[in-house]
């Protein structure tokens, strides 16, 4: 059942999507040659705390970090590790933001350089794919459009588009008082758009662009949370939290 969301609980989850996209900018721009994985976790946790939130990935049962990273082959779920990013490096991050009461969830991906590296066209071209494809399917999201105008939107442009594959066995979601909440939100579209849940206002979902360079098909790691390409090629991942409102979709973590 679709919780839908008052204007005051959306107010709430617009400050905690604050704290999330401050505190992720923060990350990404920390995310250089020589840094782990862990560091940037710890720095995440920190940040978010310090801003008034809780870390919203620790409250999932069994996983105690704040983030998660995808770095080249990952696609989801990565824990952050011991791992020293290097130059050329595509890494995603996940994460959370747990504020009175309603989670936030946002990520990002990029290309970890210095300022002398040149970074390869086709990397690049891969990224701007994904992120493309984010701010057309938000656009989608108003009042009277079903959840398949946003999956449409992201599969034509990853796809047909530019030639790569959207993840079909992750997908986005209702996000609020639960991290995962209901509708579903997948990247591609199976059927009639009509047949996919209407967009209503006080809908929050989270939009998510979960790619690959080459296939879809992914196997999960003897970790049991991580998710990887089954090729080896690279992934990449783009999320935002958004409200459903009459004036179009609002965006929570900016």
């Amino acid at each position: 059942m679709i919780d839908y969301k008052t204007p005051e609980e959306i107010q709430n989850m617009q400050h905690g999507g604050h704290i999330l996209a401050t505190v992720l900018n923060e990350v990404m721009e920390a995310a250089k040659p020589g840094v782990t994985e862990v560091e940037l976790d710890k720095f995440a946790e920190k940040r978010i705390r310090e801003l008034g939130g809780e870390p919203g990935f620790m409250k999932v049962d069994g996983y105690h970090h704040a983030t998660c990273f995808s770095t080249n082959d990952v696609v989801v779920h990565g824990i952050p590790s011991q791992y020293v990013l290097k130059e050329g490096d595509v890494v995603g991050i996940d994460c959370g933001v747990f504020y009175k009461g309603f989670h936030t969830d946002m990520s990002e991906s990029k290309i970890v350089q210095s300022s002398k590296f040149k970074v390869q066209s086709e990397v690049k071209k891969f990224l701007e794919t994904g992120k493309f494809a984010l701010e057309e399917a938000i656009k989608q999201a108003t009042v009277g459009n079903h959840v398949g105008h946003i999956s449409q939107t992201i599969q034509r442009i990853v796809e047909k588009e530019a030639g790569y594959s959207v993840v079909r066995s992750l997908i986005g979601h209702g996000v609020g008082k639960e991290l995962h909440e209901a509708p579903e939100v997948p990247g591609y579209l199976i059927g009639s758009i009509n047949r996919t849940p209407l967009l209503k206002e006080g809908m929050t979902i989270a939009v998510e662009v979960i790619y690959n360079m080459g296939t879809y098909d992914v196997v999960l790691d003897r970790d049991r949370w991580t998710i990887r390409t089954r090729d080896g090629k690279l992934s990449g991942l783009y999320e935002r939290t958004i409200a459903i409102t009459r004036d179009g979709p609002l965006m929570l973590t900016k």
